[in-house]
């Protein structure tokens, strides 16, 4: 009996005649000169698979390069258990722990004794360079968990055991290096041979991983200062040290012994207190003769909006009276709005406003003048005047809240000394395990998708879609200038995954699964389940979470 089927490729838009069985490495090798990539994954039903991956039945298959979204994500993977491989095979018993991106790299530190040194950083990288001329294949492998907790436990990797105990599946996937075994948040490549483009720099008290270049595949990326970033970062990993709780693993435990509402308790109270201290530096200025306009920025689904809310009261305890404009009345009309590269109207952009009359209002309203406000009708495209009217009285201080607060064009025609600026964001500092970090980005698509589905009538593989385009705009409009902010604020919640979850799951299950979009809804799904799922009953009617999940006592 013939084992002969069909495949669809979409890369070369026809049907691929080939023996059940085959893998989509050995396909690939049959197209290579059909297909002007080198694949480093692939699309198969709208699934991302590696290219280990055996076809039984007829599939659509894409395959995908590395500068693709899924395949940045596998290359830097890949590079991850290559770099604890070279960490075991140099120096063994000392423990490997990429803790978070920043910097344009991921940053990395080792324990049990081992000093990080220019030396140590060399030897690390040389080794991976061998291991890259070797051309190893990382094998996939699956069995039994509690097989897997074994072979864990043999090598030390006491946080992916605690994991594993705690997330209850009955088969676990995990990969195989040269005799060195981990297991990852995806898929990784082929082999070794196909990382070539690294570079492991100093940083701090670790190192930092570099991959290829987004816009220069041949190049590792260039490593950006971001000292406030890695500040956040670190007081909040402190926090989670003391708590007890730096991996999912110790997150489950705690749900597991009951133990949530201390967590919850405590995490909302250090929103409270970095928000209070902000509050004072605010105001601190305010008497020194400065500070009469606060300005908050962040990307999309950093609760923005809740921490202005929260502020505008720790400012009223401190005597001063804030007001608010919205910079979405001062757009400009529809006709004059920039375009983006698809042709859209970019409401993004800093030039979609019409900053010359903001910063004439703002400075109207410091010199002590009343303004007319404008409100921007979105159905006329175009400002209407409502009769609004706008003047500072003793004590007060103007808030104003939106994407462009940091880029100093924004207001450049206000004195630097009358500005306040916080850079507002979901700095995740929760690790799945040593090897595998939460995504900052994955917690606020997740928190985006819940609060749109909700609350805006959009389904998730609409937010989805649209999700490239908004992160475009954050390269372009946030990120730059975030390392200008007077203070950050690190707007994460250490439990928010596990109340997300359940709502999340439910969500996500109903992309179909013949578009695109289904690949990102599966990957967020499998992230998901590795979290045990917790009841939002204690969490506070006041809490930033609360913007995105309902039930806050604060009108939006």
């Amino acid at each position: 009996m013939s084992n002969r089927l069909k495949i669809f490729c979409t890369n070369i838009g026809e049907y691929v005649d080939i023996e059940g069985g085959e893998t989509l490495i050995e396909i690939f090798k049959r197209l290579k000169g059909r297909i002007p990539l080198e694949p480093i994954c692939a699309r198969v039903n709208n699934k991302t698979e590696d290219l280990a991956y055996p076809v039984f039945a007829p599939k659509k298959v894409e395959y995908l390069s590395r500068q693709s979204s899924s395949g940045r994500r596998v290359y830097v993977r890949s590079l991850c258990m290559m770099l604890y491989k070279a960490v075991t095979d140099l120096y063994p018993g000392t423990r490997l722990r990429i803790e978070h991106s920043i910097a344009g790299g991921y940053y990395c530190r080792l324990h049990d004794g081992k000093e990080v040194t220019v030396e140590t950083i060399e030897a690390i990288k040389a080794h991976m360079r061998g291991l890259v001329e070797r051309d190893i294949p990382f094998e996939r492998k699956e069995r039994l968990t509690s097989d897997v907790i074994r072979i864990f436990e043999r090598q030390g990797l006491d946080d992916k055991v605690r994991l594993l105990r705690t997330i209850h599946e009955l088969y676990t996937v995990y990969y195989r290096l040269d005799g060195v075994c981990d297991s990852y948040y995806g898929n990784l490549a082929p082999s070794t041979g196909m990382l070539g483009v690294f570079d492991l720099v100093p940083y701090k008290e670790g190192f930092l991983l570099l991959g290829s270049d987004p816009e220069d595949a041949l190049k590792p990326v260039t490593p950006r200062e971001q000292e406030n970033l890695y500040k956040a970062f670190t007081d909040y990993l402190a926090f989670n040290r003391v708590i007890g709780v730096s991996n999912v693993g110790e997150l489950n435990e705690m749900v597991e012994s009951r133990r949530t509402a201390m967590l919850i308790n405590v995490a909302e109270a250090l929103h409270d207190k970095k928000i209070a201290r902000i509050s004072d530096e605010i105001t601190r200025r305010y008497h020194e003769g400065g500070a009469r306009v606060v300005l908050i920025a962040g990307p999309s689904s950093s609760g923005k909006t809740t921490f202005t809310k929260r502020l505008a009261i720790q400012l009223m305890t401190n005597l001063l009276q804030p007001r608010m404009i919205s910079l979405d009345d001062y757009f400009i009309d529809r006709e004059h709005t920039p375009r983006d590269e698809d042709g859209e109207y970019d409401y993004e952009s800093l030039y979609a406003l019409d900053l010359k009359l903001f910063n004439e209002h703002l400075n109207t309203l410091i010199g002590g003048g009343e303004v007319s406000l404008p409100t921007y009708s979105f159905e006329r495209g175009a400002r209407v005047d409502k009769g609004k009217r706008l003047s500072l009285g003793d004590n007060s201080i103007l808030l104003i809240e939106g994407i462009h607060g940091l880029n100093p064009e924004l207001t450049a025609a206000v004195a630097p000394e009358m500005k306040y600026t916080i850079y507002v964001s979901a700095l995740t500092t929760l690790s799945i395990d040593d090897h595998n970090w939460v995504p900052t980005t994955d917690n606020r698509l997740l928190r985006r998708i819940i609060r749109d589905y909700k609350y805006r009538g959009t389904s998730a593989a609409e937010t989805i879609k649209r999700w490239p385009s908004v992160r475009r705009g954050e390269e372009k409009w946030i990120f730059p200038f975030q390392e200008r902010a007077d203070s950050m604020f690190n707007s994460s919640l250490i439990f928010e995954l596990g109340v997300m979850k359940e709502l999340g799951e439910e969500i996500l299950k109903g992309v179909p699964r013949d578009i695109p979009e289904y690949a990102e809804a599966y990957r967020l799904r499998a992230f998901l389940g590795y979290f045990a799922p917790i009841g939002d009953r204690n969490i506070p009617p006041t809490s930033l979470l609360r913007e995105f999940l309902g039930g806050s006592s604060f009108h939006y």
